[in-house]
């Protein structure tokens, strides 16, 4: 552990924070991380040892602090104790793994016995439609903060976060590139809510013209920021692009399948002008900036592992 008086992180080496795990046991088999791994991605049972049970263990231990807190609270208030679920966010850039780490700690949470029911919900169902964004002119800024309904979002999220047990949110379809109508994703009854997507640690700093608006951030009670130098996570976009060019883009249903008939060249020059005009753009404009505002920020190298570990003081 490396720690720096001016810097508000510790910062861990993979060594180090997987000491953390005490006792903690893997649960996962190989079977079941095959499931849980991402196009492209290449999360190892001993990176889920050394990375994740110490993580699992970490947010364990601050949820039940947090539970202990609001018991307390409720006795001075004199409240009836209420079930609030509590939040954990997950940002960083298109391509860094996001995915994988969520449902990684989906299932590593599960394995607790004090919060057996971990939802995970990505802010990919609350995009706007295709055609609200071809209206508007923002489809190539979808993932954009433009591109959301902020609005329904956080609604949402504060809806969770007041306690109401059933709370829904809009899907959205990877396939067609769309939200499908009429179909929602329930939250009920649940113990943790792991929320996925890019835009989770924007605050009200990113709108000083708008001082009184609320985000997601600010009823998160962890929150956790997947990094990577840039040139690697433009890599890694491009051979997600190659393999999804010879997997999902195949499918006759899929709104890419106009790129299944690409040449290997050609698929690298697409994906490397879309990273460029628009994942790019977003990751420095909107993404990257808000970075220093998670609990925690996972780094990873040249072939994904996570390589550092930094843990807010």
């Amino acid at each position: 552990m490396t720690i720096d008086n001016y810097s508000p992180y510790l910062a861990f080496s993979r060594e180090t924070w997987s000491k953390l795990r005490a006792t903690v046991h893997q649960p996962l088999s190989e079977a079941e991380l095959t499931r849980l791994r991402g196009i492209n991605d290449k999360v190892s049972l001993a990176e889920v040892s050394d990375i994740y049970l110490p993580l699992s263990r970490l947010l364990n231990l601050y949820i039940k602090a947090k539970q202990r807190r609001s018991r307390v609270l409720d006795q001075f208030l004199g409240n009836q104790a209420q079930h609030v679920p509590y939040i954990i966010s997950i940002a960083g850039s298109v391509a860094v793994g996001k995915s994988t780490t969520a449902r990684i700690l989906q299932a590593l949470l599960e394995r607790w016995p004090q919060h057996p029911k971990v939802t995970l919900v990505t802010t990919d169902g609350f995009l706007y439609p295709n055609a609200v964004l071809k209206k508007h002119g923002l489809m190539d800024k979808k993932g954009f903060p433009e591109s959301y309904d902020m609005t329904r979002l956080v609604e949402f999220v504060s809806d969770i976060k007041s306690g109401k047990p059933r709370v829904s949110a809009p899907v959205y379809s990877h396939l067609t590139y769309d939200i499908v109508p009429g179909a929602e994703e329930v939250v009920e009854q649940t113990d943790i809510v792991i929320i996925e997507g890019l835009n989770v640690l924007q605050s009200g700093m990113d709108y000083p013209h708008e001082p009184h608006r609320v985000f997601v951030s600010d009823f998160v009670d962890f929150s956790i920021y997947v990094d990577a130098d840039k040139q690697l996570l433009k890599n890694w976009y491009i051979e997600r692009f190659l393999k999804l060019r010879s997997g999902a883009f195949t499918n006759p249903d899929s709104y890419f399948k106009h790129y299944a008939a690409l040449s290997e060249s050609e698929a690298v020059m697409v994906a490397s002008r879309i990273w460029h005009s628009i994942n790019y753009q977003n990751l420095i404009k909107n993404i990257l900036p808000t970075k220093d505002r998670a609990e925690l920020i996972l780094t990873k190298g040249k072939e994904h592992g996570i390589d550092q570990i930094w843990l807010k003081k």
